[in-house]
């Protein structure tokens, strides 16, 4: 698989806040250092912040180490019966009828005490090194607020004196849930109040070339900027449900990182899938045969034009595909590749990926009854069952006529 951007160029980097999510970005790091990808700055909010300081070090096994062995007491001090509670409060997962009792608990601790961090002050220390990043040819700035001066600031971290750096991290991560203590003699809170994706600070210092690396769910405010026409974004971001804001637990801090490597691949390599990463290596009018195969076999009477102006229309909305018929063929066979099971964290190429489909049974699961007791079809069940009966090979006169559908 080869980079869609110019490796020949160095780039600059964003990482945006999303708490115990910004395991992911050490797994895009990892993709980014496999495809050869230079960079030399750094712009970060939050735990993009943390993330950038360890980028800087240029110490991925470090942060890899560091990040597989998370856990929310290396963040926060609590009590151990408030530790569901407080999961629950930050990221805004309360279930209807446990409301009120989350939060009076989980607001109680924050307005008696805050949220102590000490921890997490000593894990900054033990896997941060600041004399590295003040000697770094990468370039690091961060976003925070002073409460104390009363408003935002951008911070170049190579600047700071030693000492300083430590606590301008933890200034851009300081969740207002934590106890208010003052860092180098002034108060401040979440940089994310002034912009979680810094794409501005690297614009505002003249690099062109950038890639952004997006959390999903962020909490934090996008200041909105005008990129100009000399600068290019990549944009690298997932569809996968990361876990919520304070769920540091390295079972899912490892599975974010692979989801983050694999990610990476996709977006900077032109890989297709939402769930899956598939490489692809046949063309539209091929993706289109398939699809038409299945509904000749299952329902013979369908005419060119119902089937290309009505039938894979609603395929296509029910699966929420917007592109070509080569992209709705990819999301009919993950339908179809979720309900055997595949593994999602590995590279298939489309032609092994439909191979491996025909050979592997789907999963015996609960039927969905529709009211008179038959199961009710859907456009998932459509999309399975054109994947799986899709045939390998195709008349070649059929293909050719009912490739003017396209």
């Amino acid at each position: 698989m080869k980079p869609q951007l110019d490796l020949t160029k160095t780039y600059a980097i964003v990482l945006e806040g999303g708490g115990a999510k910004g395991s992911y970005e050490i797994g895009v790091w990892k993709a980014l250092e496999e495809m050869g990808v230079k960079y030399n700055a750094v712009a970060g909010t939050s735990v993009g912040a943390l993330n950038g300081a360890l980028m800087a070090m240029r110490d991925l096994d470090s942060a890899i180490e560091a990040w597989s062995n998370i856990r929310l007491d290396k963040v926060i001090d609590y009590e151990e019966d408030e530790e569901e509670n407080l999961k629950k409060i930050v990221s805004g997962d309360i279930e209807l009828g446990d409301i009120s009792d989350v939060i009076r608990q989980a607001f109680g601790v924050i307005r008696d005490r805050g949220l102590d961090v000490a921890p997490l002050r000593a894990w900054v220390h033990e896997v941060v090194d600041s004399a590295r990043i003040k000697s770094s040819d990468v370039r690091l700035f961060i976003e925070t607020v002073s409460i104390t001066d009363r408003k935002g600031l951008e911070v170049c971290v190579n600047d700071l004196e030693e000492e300083e750096i430590y606590d301008m991290l933890l200034a851009s991560a300081y969740h207002p849930a934590f106890r208010l203590e003052k860092l180098g003699g002034k108060l401040y809170t979440d940089g994310g109040f002034i912009d979680n994706l810094p794409i501005g600070a690297l614009v505002d210092n003249g690099y062109k070339d950038i890639i952004a690396v997006r959390l999903p769910g962020g909490m934090g405010r996008e200041r909105k900027i005008q990129i100009p026409e000399d600068v290019n974004v990549w944009y690298i971001e997932s569809e996968a449900d990361l876990g919520g804001v304070l769920n540091f637990v390295p079972e899912q801090a490892r599975r974010d990182m692979a989801i983050g490597y694999y990610d990476a691949w996709r977006d900077l390599c032109g890989l297709y899938g939402k769930q899956y990463y598939i490489e692809r290596s046949m063309s539209e009018r091929e993706a289109f045969a398939q699809i038409v195969e299945r509904y000749w076999r299952k329902t013979p009477d369908v005419s060119l034009r119902e089937l290309c102006e009505e039938e894979l229309p609603r395929l296509a909305k029910g699966l929420e595909v917007e592109g070509d018929y080569y992209e709705l063929f990819i999301a009919m066979l993950e339908v179809a590749a979720e309900e055997r099971g595949l593994e999602k964290m590995r590279f298939y190429t489309d032609t092994e990926f439909l191979s491996l489909i025909r050979e592997t049974q789907p999963l015996k699961k609960e039927e969905e009854k529709a009211p008179d007791g038959e199961s009710a079809p859907t456009e998932t069940d459509a999309a399975a069952e054109a994947a799986e009966e899709s045939a390998p090979e195709s008349e070649p006169e059929r293909i050719e006529v009912l490739s003017s559908c396209e």
